[in-house]
């Protein structure tokens, strides 16, 4: 079990990783952050990120989609930026870990393994 610094702080060991937040979707608010220089604020960036999570759950809730978001990605020119939802507490509390990626250093796939482990030992 690993709580939310040390959850971010293994996020950060993901190849390319950039910055990464831990992101209360309902408040809009970081939990934590890490990483992002001087070219990103983590804290802004969750925040602006928590309106993408809400708009794709509105649009499967319109569209009648039952499933449950595993992950969204956002491709740039230089850059990834993964958001992996995590499944609601039992008090009902939603969260996403966000992670930025620099393009030519990262893999993908291995990130997205990564991000889902950390999420199986995250303790909020």
């Amino acid at each position: 079990m690993a709580d939310i610094d040390t959850a971010l702080k293994g996020a950060m060991t993901i190849d390319g990783a950039i910055g990464a937040a831990l992101v209360d979707y309902g408040s809009g608010l970081a939990l934590g952050v890490v990483g992002g220089g001087t070219q990103h604020d983590m804290s802004v960036a969750a925040a602006g990120n928590t309106d993408v999570v809400r708009a794709q759950m509105r649009t499967l809730e319109m569209v009648g989609v039952r499933d449950s978001i595993e992950d969204v990605l956002i491709t740039l020119d230089t850059e990834y930026h993964l958001i992996r939802l995590i499944p609601p507490t039992r008090s009902g509390d939603t969260f996403f870990l966000y992670l930025i990626l620099d393009k030519a250093r990262a893999n993908l796939g291995l990130a997205r393994y990564h991000l889902r482990k950390i999420e199986a030992d995250l303790v909020v």
